[in-house]
C-alpha cells in the first residue's frame, strides 16, 4: 500500500496538469480523484510533506559530511610592514653590533602563500551516531509522505462520497418532483371524471411546490459537494464536476477485531513514521552522549611561500589530533538530558498512537457493522414505501381513497428514498473509516 502511495504522484503527475485544460464537464471517478489530490500538483498537504522529505535529505547530507573528507584551498598575497617593537623586539634585547643597528620597523615585503589544507575525522562515534539519526529521519519522512497521501486519499474518498450523497438526493427530489406533478394530473382527471374535489387538486400542488423547493436545496447543496471536493482535490473551483460512481452497496469481506489491529499494525504509515522518529530520537540521544569519548582527526596542509612565484618554496604540515572533552560548563550534560527526554516523549507519542489505532479500528468496525443493518433496513423500506403508494394510487384511482392517503404514501416514500440515499453514504463512509484504521487502499 506505501508503494503505491509513494509512486501514485509519479503517475498523477502529468494528469493534474491536463486537466486545467478540459472544456466541459469533468467526468471524475473516485480512483481518479484520488490520484489528482495525490499528485505533485494536488493537496498543499502532499506538497509539503514532500519538501519536508527533501528537507530530511538534506540534513542527512549535512550529517554525512562530517565523516567525510574537509578540503580547502588557499592563495594569501600580502603586502604589509611589522613593528619589531610591537613584537617584542626591544632595545633590551638587541645585541650591539659595530656597524649593524636592528631597526624598529620591517618592510614593506610582499608574502604569497599558495596552500591546500585537509582534514579527516578517524574516529568520532559521535558524528557517526548523528549520521545515522537522520538517516532514519529520512525514512521518517518518506513514511510522513506516504501517511500524508493516506489522508488525503480518504480526504477526498469523503468529499467525494458527500458529492454523490448530494447527486442522490438531487435524483430523489426529481423523482419525487415527478410523482408530484403526475398526481396533481392523476387530480385533475379525477375531478374531471366526476370522482374528485377541487381541495384534493390544491393538495396535490402544494406538494408539487414542496417538492420543487427540495429540489431547489438539493441542487444547491450538490454545488456547495462539488465544490468542497474540487478544494480538497486542490482544483479550480469553476471546473464542472459530472461524477461517474455511484453510492451503492458492495459488501466487504467479514474481519475481526484481531485481524484489523494486525493489518494496521502492519500498515499504517502513521504508526512506521512515529516508530522511526522514536529511533531517531534515541541515535539522536546516543550522539549526545558519545560528545564524551575522545576523537581522532587527521590533518595535513601543503603549499608554496615566498615573496613571490620565483621565490616561493614548497612548505608543508600534516599530524593527528586527538581530541579529549574534559569540561565545557555542564553544556554537555545539559544537551544530554533534553536529548533523553525527548526520546521519553517520543515513546510516549508511539503508545499513545498504538491506542489510537485501537479506537479507530474499533469505532470503524462498529460503524460498518450499525451501517450494513442501516442499509438492510433502509431497502426494506423502500420497497415496503413503493408498494404502500401503488395500492394507495390503485384504490384513489378505483374512487375507494382520497388524496390525502395517496398524499401520506408519497410522503412516506419520500422519507425512505432519503433513509436508503443515507445509509448508503454512512455504509461507504465507514468502508472509507475502515481503510483509513487499516492502512489499506482507499477504492
Amino acid at each position: 500500500m506505501r508503494t503505491a502511495v509513494l509512486l501514485l504522484p509519479v503517475f498523477a503527475g502529468t494528469l493534474a496538469a491536463q486537466i486545467v485544460n478540459v472544456s466541459g464537464p469533468l467526468d471524475l471517478s473516485l480512483r481518479r480523484a484520488i490520484e489528482i489530490a495525490t499528485s505533485p500538483e494536488g493537496s498543499a498537504n502532499v506538497q509539503l510533506s514532500a519538501e519536508a522529505l527533501r528537507q530530511a535529505q538534506t540534513h542527512s547530507d549535512q550529517a554525512r559530511g562530517a565523516l567525510l573528507p574537509d578540503l580547502e584551498s588557499s592563495l594569501n598575497y600580502r603586502n604589509q610592514t611589522i613593528n619589531l617593537a610591537a613584537e617584542g623586539v626591544t632595545e633590551a634585547i638587541r645585541v650591539p653590533i659595530p656597524g649593524f643597528s636592528i631597526p624598529n620597523e620591517v618592510g614593506p615585503f610582499n608574502t604569497m602563500d599558495a596552500r591546500l589544507t585537509g582534514s579527516q575525522n578517524v574516529f568520532d562515534f559521535s558524528s557517526i551516531r548523528r549520521f545515522q539519526a537522520a538517516k532514519v529521519g529520512v525514512a521518517a519522512a518518506r513514511s510522513d509522505v506516504a501517511n500524508t497521501s493516506e489522508n488525503v486519499s480518504a480526504q477526498v474518498a469523503r468529499a467525494y462520497l458527500a458529492a454523490q450523497k448530494a447527486q442522490a438526493d438531487v435524483e430523489s427530489a426529481e423523482a419525487n418532483v415527478t410523482l408530484s406533478a403526475a398526481l396533481v394530473t392523476l387530480a385533475e382527471h379525477q375531478k374531471e371524471a366526476g370522482t374528485g374535489t377541487g381541495i384534493e387538486i390544491t393538495r396535490a400542488r402544494v406538494q408539487l411546490a414542496n417538492d420543487r423547493q427540495h429540489l431547489l436545496d438539493a441542487q444547491n447543496l450538490r454545488r456547495a459537494a462539488h465544490l468542497r471536493l474540487l478544494r480538497a482535490m486542490n482544483m479550480r473551483m469553476d471546473v464542472e464536476l459530472r461524477l461517474t460512481d455511484r453510492l451503492e452497496y458492495v459488501p466487504v469481506d467479514a474481519v475481526t477485531l484481531e485481524q484489523a489491529r494486525a493489518e494496521a499494525l502492519r500498515q499504517r504509515a502513521d504508526l512506521e513514521a512515529q516508530q522511526q522518529r522514536e529511533s531517531q530520537a534515541r541515535l539522536s540521544a546516543d550522539a549526545t552522549k558519545m560528545e564524551r569519548l575522545p576523537s581522532l582527526q587527521a590533518f595535513a596542509d601543503y603549499g608554496s611561500i615566498g615573496t613571490g612565484l620565483g621565490s616561493a618554496l614548497p612548505t608543508r604540515t600534516y599530524g593527528i589530533a586527538l581530541r579529549v572533552p574534559i569540561f565545557d560548563g555542564g553544556r554537555r550534560d545539559a544537551r544530554r538530558a533534553e536529548a533523553a527526554s525527548q526520546y521519553r516523549q517520543e515513546r510516549v507519542r508511539t503508545g499513545d498512537l498504538k491506542e489510537q489505532i485501537e479506537l479507530d479500528l474499533r469505532l470503524a468496525l462498529d460503524e460498518l457493522h450499525s451501517a450494513d443493518d442501516q442499509v438492510k433496513v433502509a431497502r426494506e423500506g423502500l420497497a415496503l414505501s413503493q408498494n404502500e403508494l401503488e395500492q394507495a394510487e390503485r384504490r384513489y384511482k378505483a374512487g375507494v381513497a382520497n388524496s390525502v392517503e395517496v398524499t401520506d404514501a408519497q410522503t412516506r416514500l419520500e422519507r425512505a428514498r432519503d433513509n436508503h440515499t443515507a445509509a448508503l453514504y454512512l455504509y461507504n463512509l465507514a468502508k472509507v473509516d475502515l481503510a483509513q484504521a487499516t492502512g489499506a487502499e482507499i477504492r
